[in-house]
């Protein structure tokens, strides 16, 4: 993930705006945000029990404390990810086109494939046999062991924990050079003018909740394919191609602040009145959850319908709301910045850690999520800036 620099205000045309491809301080600070919210699922899935992690802290929360996770955790992963495959899929086309097919690949493997291979071999293997201790044996064995283990019967394929996202993004990359190979060359790219009005988002809105519906009868929320959970792929291709669109139309500078706000309301407020309906009417509240998770169930219409909702909305909305108000480049946004990729890799085994040392603490687990969530964060920052990033070699595929 590499650092933004900052160009100045692009206010010409747009085809003006499209040739000087805005580097913009508030993508930055979005994307490490983002990254925030990924240490923040995992702490709350930590004391939630909704969704996979390393480690779970007992006994599970009663009811009312669940519905508050869940609706915390529902709304971040209906756009946190989609946000971070969206400004991957941005800055996406540049790369290839200033590097060629060759070049693009080996330097996407070396960003993406090599931390992705960091994690499978060493990260993951460590944080499962010292950490969570879910390397488990039936007789004495050894860390070196359990890794020839992990290889030989093929678990390793499923241990790309939280970088599951840079594999599933090394392979969209790969399908999007092939498809440059087919494709008109970027010379005779027509640059589109025109940006989504609201009948745009609305049918990007049903195309997404659509797909949604379709992918989750085969492959319901929970179920996992090698790590990779289907369920939420049509939103990240989705979102990657509109990365990919976005920035043949220089939409991050050119969409209007008030109508990213407007959606930003659409997607919070509008999101959260059919998020009590859909939980109201669909039996949730009896505890019946499943339902929501896939198949041919009403159910998993409302849901997808909310979830899209609230991906185009808070998306759109992030995206004009950091622009304006968050584009800034001080010492601390940089410091973020540098080591947000870094936080992302490291982050597990530092808050399975860290919950292991707050279980003596009798605390409502909501207190103990947050508490978790700004330790952990904070934590894998100083590792980051402090140690790792500084040993040679490191610093190259974690920037």
């Amino acid at each position: 993930m590499e650092p933004l620099t900052h160009t100045p205000s692009l206010e010409s045309s747009p085809s003006a705006a499209v040739s000087q491809r805005p580097r913009l301080h508030f993508v930055d600070n979005l994307r490490w945000s983002m990254i925030f919210l990924v240490v923040s699922m995992h702490a709350a899935v930590t004391y939630s029990h909704l969704g996979r992690w390393y480690y779970m802290e007992n006994p599970r929360p009663g009811l009312p404390v669940l519905l508050i996770f869940a609706t915390y955790q529902a709304y971040l992963q209906a756009f946190f990810m989609g946000v971070l495959f969206f400004l991957a899929g941005y800055f996406v086309p540049s790369a290839y086109d200033k590097k060629g097919p060759a070049k693009f690949l080996r330097d996407r493997f070396i960003r993406l494939g090599i931390p992705t291979l960091l994690y499978m071999f060493v990260i993951g293997p460590f944080t499962e046999y010292y950490v969570s201790h879910t390397w488990t044996s039936t007789q004495p064995t050894t860390f070196g062991g359990e890794i020839v283990k992990h290889i030989l019967n093929g678990q390793f394929l499923g241990g790309t924990g939280p970088l599951w996202f840079c594999a599933a993004l090394l392979v969209f990359c790969f399908v999007y050079a092939l498809f440059r190979q087919f494709a008109p060359a970027p010379s005779r790219f027509t640059i589109a003018t025109a940006l989504p009005d609201n009948r745009g988002i609305v049918a990007f809105i049903a195309l997404l909740a659509l797909a949604t519906f379709l992918v989750r009868i085969p492959e319901p929320m929970g179920k996992a394919v090698y790590n990779m959970q289907l369920c939420y792929f049509s939103q990240y291709i989705l979102m990657f191609c509109a990365g990919i669109l976005a920035f043949r139309t220089a939409f991050l500078t050119r969409v209007s602040y008030s109508l990213g706000i407007r959606w930003l309301w659409l997607g919070l407020a509008g999101g959260f009145v059919l998020w009590v309906a859909i939980l109201a009417l669909g039996g949730a509240l009896e505890g019946r959850i499943e339902l929501y998770n896939g198949g041919l169930h009403w159910q998993s219409v409302g849901f997808s319908v909310w979830e899209s909702l609230v991906c185009a909305g808070v998306c759109l909305g992030l995206i004009v709301l950091y622009r304006e108000k968050f584009n800034t480049h001080g010492p601390a946004a940089k410091l973020l910045t540098d080591n947000a990729f870094a936080v992302y890799v490291l982050h597990p085994p530092v808050l399975i850690a860290l919950s292991h040392s707050l279980q003596p603490f009798a605390a409502p687990p909501l207190v103990k999520f947050v508490v978790l969530t700004i330790l952990a964060f904070s934590a894998t920052l100083a590792l980051s800036a402090l140690v790792v990033r500084r040993i040679p070699g490191l610093k190259t595929i974690l920037s």
